[in-house]
């Protein structure tokens, strides 16, 4: 061996962790047990083994056990989330819904969204046999409602991986493992081996061992793998077994090189690992063998190229058999000795003594606890060791039991570095070598000290628990970079519809803000995201210093601002950012300046949003902001737009100056009060407008409403917009854009002149820009056309204040309208409140680009809070021996009895199908709920249509579901004209089909139904 620390590219990094174990429910509690040397193998209290049906004859007898390491609330689990029918997970196996449950917050906790992964993730995994099947079996009642293949894909172990990949959306290999206790310390072997030759490039690996009767203990008996009194003392001169336990668990895996290069979260590293089988040279199919245990350990330090004197922890097997033990410390030093002579260097331990056996998840619980401990730097204790067993020769070996929390600090120049062991009854032997993880640079500073933290889950409760979870976790973990965490919530979790959304500078911010959801944003997304409306405001909005903090410290802002600046430059005479920063009130007063710097602020505003990911799909400007939306669409070039822009306000500014009035009435209302040269200039919402015209007629005007009792406001203005004083320039304007090229707009946008959509003969008319300046500004108009076509939308405004998203939440009352800038008197960040409005955007269900929000920085994906998930009670007792149990009620079945019958109203054969419906997705329909919405697939739809034709005489086809997947419409179906009876040989005996009929079958579904699941 060369026994180099430098790396092959042939390691595989440990990304994330997350597991259900036995006193601990998740890894964190779990490190905690282990370091303080808990024990959770537990004693059952007499009421609990009753309540278990453990007689009490035997309870009695001296040599029952009443001991486990019992999970709690495994007959819990959020069905909804993963689009099980209350039926579905009712009749599914506990372990194979826990792992779904831990293999999403291992995704989570390694910091991605499975929707979002580059690459393929695979999983591999296995669990245990099915004891809650005996449950089902003992419930003819329940599986009949259900059907037998439902029952029999929930249960049997073929189908954890691939039931995971498929309510995960991952498209890697799939692929179920077993090899009995070392089945998932295999399957870590398996997916090492993919990872490397490229078949996925992420993996989640792991095991699910998960007793539907934990709370019964055992029968001890002599020369048996158990243990007298409860406790597994591996290694120990008192060592007589083990103890059972249940436990789920699932690492997710990464090559390293790929790891560190997407900023991972290295919590460990996989060197290499090995697997053998020990054949048939020993005593039993059942016993251990020194030669295939050594050979694999032997095996996997060649693979990983490593001087055996530099492993100096070893996470074993240990089972605390007398049989077991002396052969795994035999076997261990034979490996050893292959490349050292030194004794008593390396710790030895085993999680059994803690947690019990965990059969198929023991080898991935050894695993993560390896990790913890070789992050953290410590070794826990090994429990129960006092003396050791006298038939290991601990002296002469190179191992030690480590029976106490030890400081891990390796040789000199040599990272810390371990084994992980696990050897399964038949032989399949597998040994990881595992190292600490590389050291890494800190993470880079963030170009922006505040940073948007989003939240999202399926319900309001769930996200308010999301909330909590991640303010405690930053008031823990303080240093974590808040730019990482901001990072690893954008594009580590997956969205869903109830969001949340805070701005902050600090963990403590972040954290009070999240606490108290009136200092976020929340908001509810719908199941498409909304076409983004940019609004641009005109002359009114600007004050001194606008959009200030933007030029400073966001570069996509400044460089579409300065460019505009320099092109304004020739025309103006002056750099327009000293109009803009300055403190001088006045010098934005003048409208030869003012137009310019809205275009100029606007345009730069609406440039920011676009590399964000949110580009317009219509627009609607305000005057002047219609300049704007011209230029964004194509019809003016940049440098065109601005030199109409100057020359607007140039022409403008030279007429005799005038005033305007905001009016709190209708356009209509107003109108007959006028006179002279007073004319509407905006009709801004249905029931307020602003009239322009010289000072002296709306000085009449004002004094006449307030007579009224009406109170008008002065508009700060120079001139009188939109109003006969405006007709001396048109002429000359619209020779100026007859000067400019004028294209077709490639984006819509709502004319202000018309109020309805902007076509291409008017946009590209210098008559029409002449008017423009000219006639009324019909902005309720605009919001009017744009509300009429009932899409969701979320309202921008891209420019100074926030009038216009004021005007449209008026308007038309619950629409997401949001300003980009603060409002003259608002002393908030410019920043600060454009990232919230990008939080506030996002809540509304708008699509960003996470990497330009921060600017292509290389950020780390950091561990945080995974998905608090809502979990309900699904579960199946086992019948009592002898009399009829009454056919089980899901929970959700329950609760709608509870509600009183859904189904007043109805007509027989509706109540007859929505009872069927009912018995087979275990939830009671709504007359109008779609059958694949609420859970339905190809294949409960032909049992539903079997059992129609069973109970009601029916000739329907599967076809029927497809095309009529209501209540309403499938009973208008049975109640009409016979269908065809093209399936009928496939709908015979559905209920008792084998695996090769039944995917004959689904096919037969999926093509008459075009895929609807």
């Amino acid at each position: 061996m060369s026994h180099s620390n430098e790396p092959t590219g042939l390691e595989i990094a440990v990304v994330g962790m997350a597991g259900r174990f036995p006193g601990a429910p998740g890894v964190d509690a779990l490190w905690a047990n282990l370091r303080a040397g808990v024990e959770s193998i537990r004693r059952f209290t007499d009421e609990e083994l009753a309540a278990a049906g453990v007689p009490e004859s035997l309870r009695a007898d001296p040599a029952y056990v009443p001991a486990g390491g019992a999970l709690a609330e495994v007959e819990l689990f959020d069905a909804a989330f993963f689009g099980f029918t209350p039926r579905e997970a009712q009749v599914t196996d506990p372990q194979q819904r826990l792992f779904l449950e831990v293999a999403w917050e291992a995704l989570e906790h390694a910091g991605y969204d499975a929707a979002r992964v580059s690459g393929r993730v695979g999983v591999y995994a296995g669990m245990s046999m099915s004891s809650y099947y005996l449950n089902l079996l003992s419930r003819p009642d329940v599986v009949a409602a259900a059907g037998q293949m439902l029952v029999d894909m929930g249960n049997d172990k073929d189908y954890l991986a691939p039931r995971a990949a498929f309510k995960m959306g991952l498209e890697g290999p799939a692929v179920v493992v077993q090899t009995a206790c070392s089945t998932s310390l295999v399957a870590v072997h398996l997916a090492c081996q993919a990872l490397l030759g490229g078949d996925c490039d992420m993996a989640l690996v792991g095991g699910a061992s998960v007793s539907a009767h934990q709370h019964i203990g055992y029968l001890y008996e002599q020369g048996s793998i158990h243990s007298p009194d409860g406790h597994c003392r591996a290694f120990d001169a008192q060592a007589r077994g083990t103890v059972g336990g249940s436990g789920v668990a699932v690492a997710a895996l990464k090559r390293l090189e790929d790891a560190l290069a997407d900023g991972d979260t290295v919590h460990a590293v996989i060197l290499a690992s090995a697997i053998n089988n020990d054949g048939s040279a020993k005593i039993g199919f059942t016993a251990p063998r020194v030669e295939g245990q050594a050979a694999a350990i032997r095996a996997a330090h060649v693979a990983a190229d490593v001087d055996p004197a530099t492993v100096s922890y070893v996470e074993a097997h240990g089972t605390g058999t007398e049989l077991g033990d002396p052969i795994e410390v035999e076997a261990l030093t034979q490996a050893f000795r292959a490349g050292t002579d030194r004794t008593g260097f390396c710790a030895l331990g085993s999680i059994k003594t803690n947690l019990g056996h965990l059969d198929a998840a023991a080898g991935i619980a050894g695993l993560i606890k390896t990790t913890l401990a070789l992050r953290a730097g410590e070794i826990p204790p090994s429990l129960h060791f006092t003396r050791p067993n006298p038939q290991i020769d601990f002296a002469s070996s190179p191992f030690f039991v480590n029976a106490t929390l030890a400081e891990w600090t390796p040789p000199a120049g040599v990272p810390r570095r371990a084994g992980v062991s696990s050897f399964g009854i038949g032989g399949t032997n597998a040994h990881v070598v595992m190292e600490q993880a590389p050291a890494v640079a800190p993470s880079p500073a963030p170009s922006r000290p505040e940073q948007l933290l989003v939240l999202s889950a399926r319900t309001d409760t769930a996200l308010d628990a999301a909330a909590r979870r991640l303010a405690a976790h930053l008031e823990q973990n303080p240093e974590q970079a808040l730019a990482d965490v901001a990072w690893t919530l954008q594009r580590g979790r997956r969205t869903f519809a109830h969001r949340r959304a805070v701005v902050a500078r600090t963990h403590a911010e972040a954290a009070q803000a999240l606490a108290d959801a009136a200092k976020g944003v929340t908001g509810r997304a719908g199941s498409e995201a909304p076409a983004a409306v940019f609004l641009f405001p005109g002359q009114g909005a600007q004050y001194a210093g606008m959009a200030r903090g933007l030029h400073a410290r966001e570069p996509v802002f400044r460089e579409a601002l300065d460019r505009c600046a320099e092109l304004l430059r020739p025309h103006l005479g002056l750099d327009l950012r000293e109009a803009i920063f300055s403190d001088d009130a006045d010098r934005l007063k003048q409208t030869a300046l003012t137009q310019p710097a809205l275009f100029a602020v606007e345009y730069a505003v609406a440039k920011q949003w676009m590399a964000w990911g949110i580009l317009p799909e219509a627009m609607i400007g305000h005057s002047v902001g219609e300049y704007v939306a011209a230029c964004l669409a194509g019809v003016f070039s940049l440098e065109d737009a601005l030199a109409l822009v100057a020359e607007r306000g140039r022409l403008m500014q030279s007429l005799p100056p005038g005033s305007m009035l905001a009016i709190p009435l209708p356009a209509a209302e107003v109108e007959p009060m006028l006179g002279g040269s007073v004319s509407i200039a905006t009709i801004n919402a249905p029931d307020r407008c602003v009239v322009s015209g010289p000072e002296d007629e709306i000085a009449r005007l004002e004094a006449e409403l307030a007579g009224r009792g009406i109170q008008a406001k002065r508009v700060e203005t120079s001139h009188a917009f939109h109003s006969p004083m405006m007709d001396p320039i048109l002429d000359a304007f619209a020779a100026r854009v007859r000067q400019a090229v004028r294209n077709a707009p490639a984006l819509r946008w709502v004319s202000n002149l018309t109020g309805t959509w902007i076509t291409p003969e008017q946009a590209t008319d210098p008559a029409y820009w002449a008017s423009h300046l000219r006639q009324a500004v019909r902005f309720a108009d605009c919001v009017a056309t744009l509300a009429a076509e009932g899409r969701e939308r979320v309202f921008i405004e891209c420019g100074p204040g926030r009038t216009l998203s004021s005007l449209v939440r008026r308007q038309v009352p619950g629409s997401a309208a949001l300003p980009s800038l603060r409002h003259a008197d608002d002393p908030a960040d410019d920043v600060e409140v454009l990232l919230g409005a990008l939080g506030r955007a996002w809540a509304a269900g708008a699509e960003v680009d996470w990497r330009a929000v921060h600017g292509g920085e290389a950020r780390r994906r950091v561990p945080l809070p995974t998905y608090p998930f809502e979990r309900k009670r699904f579960w199946v007792d086992r019948a009592p021996r002898s009399g009829f149990v009454a056919p089980a009620a899901t929970d959700a079945a329950e609760a709608d009895a509870a509600d009183g019958d859904p189904r007043e109203g109805w007509s027989a054969t509706e109540q007859a199908v929505g009872r069927i419906w009912e018995t087979l997705l275990g939830a009671a329909p709504g007359l109008h709920d779609d059958f694949f919405a609420e859970g339905g697939d190809s294949l409960m739809a032909t049992q539903l249509v079997g059992r129609i034709r069973a109970e009601l005489g029916a000739e329907i086809a599967v076809r029927a579901v497809f095309d009529a997947p209501t209540v309403a419409a499938l009973a208008a179906v049975v109640d009409g004209p016979a269908a065809d009876d093209e399936l009928d040989a496939l709908l015979a005996g559905v209920e008792g089909l084998s695996d090769e009929e039944a995917e004959a079958l689904l096919a037969a579904g999926m093509d008459e139904g075009g895929g609807h699941d």
